[in-house]
């Protein structure tokens, strides 16, 4: 968590990205890169091109001069100007920047609003191994205080355990682990119990965790209302589909990601299947 790349259009609304970058900065040292990426031209609109470029410099110098206060522990704020697909230039640089992670809105306008309204705001987090923060509409917390990690039967639902609980260390935050059971049989009940016991046994070593567990057939309802109840200030999940009832990024993940007012921390398993990955016994 060294660098943050902060998609951009200077809507309010991408400015949700700074703000959460920000949470970091006051926290440890990072890089935070604010990034806009140029609508297509062609040679006939050159000069159209050059204004825009032109007009972006102008935005990222009002905002770095009025954020840069923000910044503690030796942190940097800087600004990249990129050309190509919104998605993919993203993408791209998260990859080339070491220890990278991407932190936007999932609403925005002008510019950004083709990549944050609808299934291209999943492009990002589909195309990156990467960790994504969303955030919805005006809302970014003033600090992180609560996680909510739901735990389910797969092996990916508990790989976000270590980077969790990463960021909740940073934080001094509280981890809610959560089992989901989207059914009543008597053997997955137990098999979610043992591995949500598991995981906050891992956690509890060094964090305050709390455990409890949710039924229903409606994972993200059940998910965001617990969240909701708890007063969370951030909800983890797992991003790619699996075998198994795993929080992937299919209509389960679509669905929080739209419907939760507050942050989504969002890990796929290509981040999170390497050397010193917590898999529980029986994953």
């Amino acid at each position: 968590m060294k660098n943050f790349i902060v998609p951009m259009d200077f809507s309010t609304e991408s400015l949700n990205g700074l703000k959460m970058a920000l949470l970091f900065a006051k926290k440890t040292q990072v890089n935070i890169y604010l990034v806009y990426v140029l609508h297509k031209s062609t040679e006939a609109d050159k000069t159209a091109q050059e204004n825009e470029q032109k007009t972006a410099e102008e935005n990222f110098g009002k905002i770095i001069e009025s954020y840069k206060s923000h910044l503690d522990h030796d942190s940097r704020i800087d600004f990249m100007i990129r050309k190509g697909r919104i998605y993919q230039e993203i993408v791209n640089l998260a990859a080339e920047l070491p220890d990278s992670v991407i932190t936007s809105s999932t609403h925005g306008a002008s510019g950004f609003q083709e990549l944050f309204i609808g299934s291209n705001t999943f492009r990002i987090i589909s195309a990156t191994d990467k960790p994504v923060i969303t955030l919805r509409k005006n809302f970014c917390p003033d600090m992180i205080s609560k996680i909510v990690m739901p735990i389910d039967m797969s092996a990916d639902s508990r790989q976000k355990v270590p980077f969790t609980t990463e960021v909740a260390k940073l934080f001094g935050a509280e981890i809610h682990v959560v089992g989901v059971h989207k059914s009543n049989n008597k053997q997955d009940v137990k098999k979610i119990r043992s591995y949500t016991s598991q995981v906050a046994g891992y956690i509890e070593g060094v964090l305050h965790c709390e455990s409890n567990e949710v039924f229903g057939d409606n994972i993200p309802e059940l998910v965001i209302n617990y969240a909701n109840t708890v007063k969370a200030d951030l909800i983890s999940i797992t991003t790619e589909q699996s075998p198994g009832l795993s929080l992937i990024m299919g209509n389960t993940a679509h669905q929080i990601l739209n419907k939760a007012e507050i942050p989504v921390l969002c890990l796929t398993p290509k981040l999170l299947r390497r050397p010193g990955t917590f898999v529980t016994a029986g994953g």
